[in-house]
């Protein structure tokens, strides 16, 4: 069995906001609760990201910590992350996390999506 990757060989990182805003959320959660962000089939342009809140490290995945955040990032969708910025945003339309990702060639008009 593999073990979690500690290094970022994939140059995904995570922003201040984001951090505070996820030990915010797993204040309220179970100790030792994590961050999962994944990439999944559909969308209306074609992937989408995916957050979820985990428990436990699965073989294989990419920890990412900072100011005592940490985010999950699963083995399938290390490529499709690449180069990506996790970031929060507050603006008119809400809250919510958001990714910059370097590999995107189209989104969708909520951030949700995206193509390839």
């Amino acid at each position: 069995m593999t073990t979690a990757i500690e290094a970022n060989p994939h140059a995904i990182s995570l922003t201040d906001k984001a951090a505070g805003r996820i030990v915010a959320v797993m204040a309220k959660e179970p100790a030792g609760s994590m961050l999962r962000v994944s990439v999944v089939g559909g969308g209306c342009s074609g992937f989408q990201y995916v957050f979820d809140i985990d428990r436990e490290k699965a073989s294989g995945d990419l920890v990412i910590e900072r100011s005592g955040a940490t985010v999950l990032i699963d083995e399938t969708s290390l490529d499709l992350l690449e180069g990506c910025t996790i970031d929060f945003v507050d603006d008119l339309v809400g809250q919510s996390f958001k990714i910059t990702n370097p590999n995107a060639t189209a989104s969708c008009g909520c951030g949700t999506s995206f193509a390839l």
